[in-house]
């Protein structure tokens, strides 16, 4: 940001998620948003009807407000995002800044942001890298705000389960990142066993690039 406001001449700045100063947010849902079209589309054609629940990872929130802006206006479908919560909120290392943080200013947004009380960005934590961010888009911000998605969050351990679950009886490898997403989906199916429902989840990446990762962190935890 520093870089591209003193050479912007020369310089544009290009960042791959829903984050940052107007238009750039924009920009992305714009791209993006084809996912939730596609899938609108796709279930309806399969189920003849709109799904209960419409669910993704956030980090800055990109995948997530592709899959969520053609179902926003659909008001009898859920959309709910999911923070890391890394190794457990009451232990501050997460990157739930919806759910657990205050409002300030970051990458040239104003948007919920892990700080400290001095107002210096903190630092945020998950086992997934692309959900280890302080902060989150803007128009996650403001459609939680309004009520329209909620956002809870899944620890490491969930996620891994998760992972596990689906390698092992769907043969897919989801990224880490999914796996939070993929972690809620199946709490909630936990929590209420016999509701008939329609979730979709957003497998927004494979896990090729995680699984030594995983492999690691299994082994560490001994939970392989």
């Amino acid at each position: 940001m520093r870089d591209w406001s003193a050479n912007y001449e020369n310089t544009h700045y290009l960042l791959g998620t829903a984050a940052g100063p107007h238009p750039f947010p924009t920009i992305v849902r714009e791209f993006q948003k084809m996912i939730g079209e596609e899938t609108k589309r796709q279930i309806l054609e399969k189920e003849g009807r709109l799904p209960d629940a419409v669910i993704a990872a956030v980090g800055g929130g990109s995948n997530a407000i592709g899959m969520f802006t053609d179902f926003i206006d659909e008001k009898g479908v859920r959309l709910i995002g999911v923070e890391p919560a890394g190794h457990g909120i009451e232990r501050g290392e997460h990157g739930a800044p919806l759910g657990h943080a205050k409002v300030g200013i970051y990458f040239g947004m104003k948007s919920p942001l892990m700080q400290t009380e001095d107002g210096q960005v903190e630092e945020s934590y998950s086992i997934s890298a692309g959900l280890d961010f302080p902060s989150v888009g803007p128009q996650h911000a403001y459609l939680q705000s309004i009520g329209r998605a909620e956002y809870p969050s899944i620890t490491d351990d969930e996620a891994l389960n998760a992972f596990q679950e689906l390698a092992k009886h769907e043969g897919i490898i989801p990224a880490l990142e999914s796996s939070h997403a993929l972690a809620h989906a199946l709490k909630m199916v936990h929590q209420e066993p016999n509701k008939e429902q329609i979730l979709v989840v957003n497998l927004s990446g494979r896990g090729d690039k995680d699984i030594f990762t995983v492999d690691k962190v299994l082994k560490e935890k001994g939970m392989q």
